[in-house]
């Protein structure tokens, strides 16, 4: 396998999942109610990032996916700041939406920092993780890391969020229900991401797993 395409494959693996991480963290303003739960729209693209972590763990190793959660990070500090300065940017006399603009993109500090500890803490389990059961494993079951490592980390990432973003701002039962709520839908993505993390390793390095301490491009 040609570095140079490994090289490409890396890097949009990397772009997707910063999207990925950006989008849903902007969209999760929005809540939707499926079978009787309420969750932020994001809770749907959110764990695409944990997919993508494993892809990249199994393909490159635990140092580049940890670059990529890194980086990730730091997007996902940075847009607050940017989105907030476009908010505090004066209307065209025109623009009749900036009320609403402001709502959707103005950053809530305590969302904020809920959700930037929250990404950090699982992101990084989820790493270690993988590969802790990948040398438990030998190098084999592919689906037995990718799940439990991301199942763990959605709780995780779940419990610290909202723990962090609403207690003491709704009572304890609604706090509970929450956690409940989105990690049953998380844990359910997570579940159907598994073919998806194989294929991707498959139209990377033409093998559907890696058995050995080598990755693409190293």
């Amino acid at each position: 396998m040609r570095k140079e395409h490994t090289g490409n494959a890396f890097l949009f693996l990397a772009a997707i999942f910063i999207t990925a991480l950006v989008v849903s963290n902007i969209v999760s303003f929005k809540l939707i109610e499926i079978l009787g739960f309420v969750v932020p729209a994001g809770v749907f693209m959110y764990p695409i990032t944990f997919a993508l972590t494993d892809v990249i763990s199994e393909v490159y190793g635990k140092k580049k996916a940890s670059q990529v959660v890194v980086a990730g990070f730091f997007s996902a500090a940075i847009v607050p700041f940017l989105t907030f300065i476009a908010v505090l940017l004066p209307p065209a006399d025109f623009f009749k939406a900036q009320e609403q603009f402001s709502t959707v993109l103005g950053a809530i500090p305590r969302v904020t920092l809920a959700s930037l500890v929250a990404y950090l803490t699982s992101q990084w389990h989820d790493v270690w993780a993988f590969h802790f059961w990948k040398k438990l494993s030998k190098g084999k079951h592919l689906w037995l890391r990718n799940n439990l490592s991301t199942m763990v980390s959605q709780f995780i990432d779940t419990v610290v969020f909202i723990i962090i973003a609403f207690a003491g701002i709704v009572p304890s039962t609604v706090l509970m229900n929450m956690i409940f709520s989105q990690y049953l839908f998380k844990i359910l993505i997570a579940a159907a991401d598994t073919p998806f993390v194989y294929l991707g390793v498959k139209a990377i390095t033409g093998r559907w797993e890696i058995k050995e301490e080598h990755y693409a491009g190293s």
